[in-house]
C-alpha cells in the first residue's frame, strides 16, 4: 500500500473514477468564478471531495495545467474542512493560465464561500 504524502489529498478526499466525475456534471450546481468553473453536487458521504478538470483547450502548456491543480488543491486543503459533504469538480476556463496565483486562490475562495451559503447543501 502507497504511503499518502502529508500535504497530499487522501483518497478518500477525492473524486477517483469517471462516473463519480460525470455524475457530478450532470447533476452539479455551477458556479462561475472569474478564472475557474466549479461544479458541485451534495454527496452522503459526510466529506467533500474534489476532482479536477483542467483541460488543454484553455491551458495549452503542461506547467500551466500542473499550476492550476497545485493551487486549485491547495485551496481546497487549507479550505475544505469548512465545506459541506458535496462532490467538487473544478474545471479552468480561458483566462486560467494566464491569471496570477492570488487572483486564482481568490475566485476558489469565492467558490467556496457559495458553496458553504448555498440552499442546496444539507446542513
Amino acid at each position: 500500500m502507497p504511503l499518502e504524502h502529508p500535504l497530499g489529498l487522501p483518497r478518500n478526499r477525492r473524486l477517483v473514477n469517471p462516473i463519480q466525475y460525470q455524475h457530478v456534471l450532470k447533476a452539479g450546481f455551477r458556479f462561475g468564478v472569474g478564472v475557474y468553473m466549479v461544479v458541485a453536487c451534495p454527496n452522503a458521504l459526510g466529506s467533500p471531495r474534489l476532482g479536477l478538470a483542467i483541460s488543454k483547450r484553455y491551458a495549452r502548456r503542461a506547467h500551466d495545467r500542473n499550476r492550476l491543480k497545485r493551487i486549485a488543491r491547495e485551496s481546497f486543503r487549507n479550505q475544505g474542512s469548512a465545506l459541506p459533504a458535496v462532490d467538487i469538480v473544478v474545471l479552468a476556463t480561458a483566462k486560467a493560465s494566464n491569471a496570477t496565483n492570488q487572483t486564482l486562490f481568490s475566485a476558489l475562495g469565492q467558490a467556496w464561500n457559495s458553496i458553504r451559503n448555498a440552499s442546496w447543501v444539507r446542513p
